[in-house]
């Protein structure tokens, strides 16, 4: 079993930059791939960007590509994301995500573990 907890999340102005964690706990973390998901209120949960295992592959949601960077230790069984050029509309809760197939994270029913997420806030 894998324990996720995110830290990291706080009130921030449109072009500030916030850098959220995901600290691991258990088993094998270097054995999942991980991800970011985030839910706006009134919205679904959608997906933002995942890694895969050895940290050498990622992928993201278009929204958020070029400005968006996830990262992961597994000597320190930690997943990052930083996030710079923030926008009103990432205003979200930001959940991390453990997975077994990096190709379908996207989706989040194919995500194994949750954390318990953090609220990040971006002004106008």
């Amino acid at each position: 079993q894998v324990q996720l907890v995110e830290s990291g999340g706080g009130l921030v102005q449109a072009g500030g930059s916030l850098r959220l964690s995901c600290a691991a706990s258990g088993r094998s973390f270097s054995s999942y791939a991980m991800g970011w998901f985030r839910q706006a209120p009134g919205k679904e949960r959608e997906f933002v960007a995942a890694i895969n295992w050895n940290g050498g592959v990622t992928d993201y949601v278009d929204s958020v590509k070029g400005r968006f960077t996830i990262s992961r230790d597994n000597a320190k069984n930690m997943v990052c994301l930083q996030m710079d050029s923030l926008k009103p509309e990432d205003t979200a809760v930001y959940y991390c995500a453990a997975g077994r197939l990096f190709g379908l994270l996207r989706q989040k029913i194919f995500a194994d573990y949750w954390g318990q997420g953090t609220q990040v806030t971006v002004s106008s």
